[in-house]
């Protein structure tokens, strides 16, 4: 499947409609198979101990799949998440950004599973995984044409 927003679409298009996201998250890239996203990690993201929270994770992994979903199935913006599952596996770096590499596992009419690595901007090894599960609204509806 190919692009239907590119980078600068995309990121326009989420401050449209998702402005709270603008501050915390920048589109490093997309293409047809994967998204890399960065959380800027600032004093409000991180828990007790200098870590960047499990919440500003989800966070991150969450708007990860959404943007990929709206790269290219274009501005269906109802898209919601119904399901998560995650694996906390390292210590984030509560110093430096945290950067996500998306890549869709199913991206069908109603139904798109998305996985996503989170990292410690230049560590090697990931901090965390989640898989993410999002229902589309039907083709024809109110909801998929909003946006």
């Amino acid at each position: 499947m190919s692009l239907v927003l590119n980078r600068e679409q995309l990121s326009e298009y989420l401050a449209q409609v998702f402005p709270q996201v603008e501050r915390d998250f920048a589109i490093e890239d997309v293409d047809e198979n994967s998204i890399t996203v960065r959380l800027k990690v600032e004093d409000r993201h991180l828990r007790p101990g200098g870590t960047v929270s499990g919440p500003s994770m989800f966070s991150l992994a969450d708007v990860s799949v959404y943007a990929l979903i709206l790269a290219l199935k274009g501005r269906q913006s109802l898209a919601v998440t119904t399901g998560c599952s995650m694996d906390f596996m390292r210590k984030p770096d509560g110093g430096v950004d945290m950067i996500a590499r998306c890549t869709l596992l199913k991206l069908g009419k109603t139904l798109a599973v998305g996985d996503v690595l989170m990292f410690s901007e230049g560590a090697d090894k990931p901090v965390a995984r989640a898989t993410m599960t999002y229902s589309l609204p039907p083709v024809g509806s109110a909801a998929a044409a909003f946006g």
